[in-house]
């Protein structure tokens, strides 16, 4: 039951090129940074990853984009990162854009053993279509790879459309709090998809900033039970405190 590795590079070590991964965070907020550092200096290429955003530039999921080491995003948000827009448009990357909200969804549904589920979202666009393009041409311009069209089915006189359930081979999140066992909490902002990734990932790995003894967490504030982490790492004071903002905002 012992779930605590001695340090993320033990963590990530058997992640291997190509692997798929569901990473946590929204923005900058609750990225397992620590993880992703790791996995940058462990070395492993052809990542499909699927993220809320894929980081900026110069940080988290950004630094291993800049490296060419992702080779596939599944995200909703590309904003805040020039070089996944530059890799994007000139076909080094693999780009599926979901709503936000099916992707939350597609998430828990692959964590909670549902292949697929009905969604209103999307109804009457290209991501219910098909003809998205997910990748350009090298050089950019013309579609190499172009989404394909989603069943549609009528509710109760309502169009939904058909989206599948995502597992991934690992999971990087990042925890607030936790024990041994790899019960997680979570705080704030990096409760948006942490805990969903977490659930997705066939192993997943929390780095988590309080590392306490089992039965120390009450059941009624365990956001994520052990049964969905098989790795925890412990984080320093230091990795614990280091939490970057996108865009600082202070009064004038």
């Amino acid at each position: 039951m012992n779930k605590e590795i001695r340090d993320a590079a033990e963590a990530v070590a058997d992640i291997p090129d190509g692997a798929s991964l569901a990473v946590g965070g929204f923005g900058l907020s609750g990225i397992p940074d620590v993880l992703i550092g790791a996995l940058y200096a462990q070395g492993a290429t052809g990542l499909e990853v699927v993220s809320n955003n894929c980081g900026v530039d110069g940080r988290g999921l950004g630094v291993l984009l800049a490296a060419g080491r992702i080779a596939r995003v599944t995200g909703s948000y590309v904003g805040e990162n020039k070089e996944f827009a530059r890799q994007y448009l000139n076909g080094e990357l693999e780009v599926e854009l979901t709503p936000q909200g099916t992707l939350a969804e597609r998430l828990r549904a692959g964590g909670a053993g549902i292949p697929a589920f009905y969604t209103p979202a999307g109804v009457g666009t290209q991501v219910a279509r098909g003809g998205l393009p997910w990748r350009y041409a090298a050089g950019g311009g013309s579609v190499a790879v172009a989404s394909p069209p989603k069943e549609t089915r009528d509710f109760s006189g309502r169009p939904y459309v058909l989206e599948h359930g995502i597992t991934t081979d690992f999971a990087l999140v990042r925890a607030w709090r936790g024990d041994r066992h790899g019960n997680l909490v979570f705080r704030r902002a990096a409760a948006n998809f942490n805990p969903l990734a977490a659930m997705a990932g066939r192993v997943t790995v929390a780095e988590v900033e309080e590392l306490v003894e089992p039965g120390e967490l009450s059941p009624e504030e365990i956001h994520l039970p052990g049964i969905y982490v098989q790795r925890v790492v412990r984080l320093t004071a230091e990795e614990a405190s280091d939490k970057p903002i996108e865009k600082r905002t202070v009064r004038s």
